[in-house]
């Protein structure tokens, strides 16, 4: 950026030296403070282009740390800065400690079957219809997100392979383990829970996504397809 084009508006900058156009080519990192301020303000005064207001409420309070410490008050001492983009910059800096701050859950870790009974069992297992669900997994075997794949009448639930799996390849799943409840309380496979869990097995080593186990709820009880070698 040359100094003249800082006191610019910014909507007579080339496009690829205005600041949101940059931010969407080149990202965040490759802006300055006063670029990203500007993006937040959009335009800035009659007298005063957004980057060079930008500029102008960084040089007041010396440097990111100062203006943090600013209150909405103090922030609308700089010439330009009126409440909204003092605002603006305070919740914008809040979301920036905020994360800064953020330590992420711990995911849940599936090492086998008593896991995913532990998991999710008591959500489904009284279910009067039949749900299938499956557990989409990185590549340490933790929990990445948890999908309702289907939910069927009361005795069978469709569950067709590019359903289970459009979702896996969407979040970058490593692995999935499938489950379903029967609502009759007994967990025993049928000859169409077999079936499809082969077909499944089947459609995820063509995707390279390993399919850990097929988890059966009843009441109370649970069969690891797994287990059995059924898989």
């Amino acid at each position: 950026m040359t100094g003249l084009a800082v006191s610019t508006a910014v909507r007579e900058l080339p496009p690829e030296e205005r600041p949101r156009e940059r931010l969407a080519q080149l990202g965040p990192e490759a802006l300055r403070d006063a670029e990203l301020i500007a993006v937040l303000f959009r335009t800035g005064t009659r007298e005063t282009g957004a980057i060079a207001l930008a500029d102008a409420v960084l040089r007041h309070f010396g440097d990111l740390r100062g203006l943090a410490r600013a209150s909405i008050e103090e922030l609308q001492q700089v010439k330009g800065l009126g409440a909204v983009k003092a605002i603006e910059i305070k919740a914008a800096l809040e979301l920036g400690k905020r994360l800064a701050a953020h330590v992420a859950k711990e995911r849940p870790r599936i090492a086998g079957a008593g896991d995913v009974v532990r998991h999710l069992m008591i959500r489904y297992k009284d279910c009067e219809t039949e749900k299938f669900i499956a557990l989409l997994l990185n590549t340490k075997n933790e929990v990445l997100k948890t999908i309702e794949v289907s939910s069927g009448g009361l005795d069978s639930a469709l569950a067709m392979p590019r359903d289970v799996f459009r979702q896996a390849i969407r979040e970058g799943a490593s692995a999935v383990v499938v489950c379903h409840n029967h609502p009759s309380g007994d967990p025993e496979p049928s000859r169409d829970d077999v079936a499809l869990t082969r077909r499944l097995a089947e459609s995820a080593e063509l995707l390279g996504i390993r399919l850990l186990d097929h988890v059966i709820f009843g009441d109370g009880r649970h069969v690891s397809l797994k287990e059995r070698n059924l898989l």
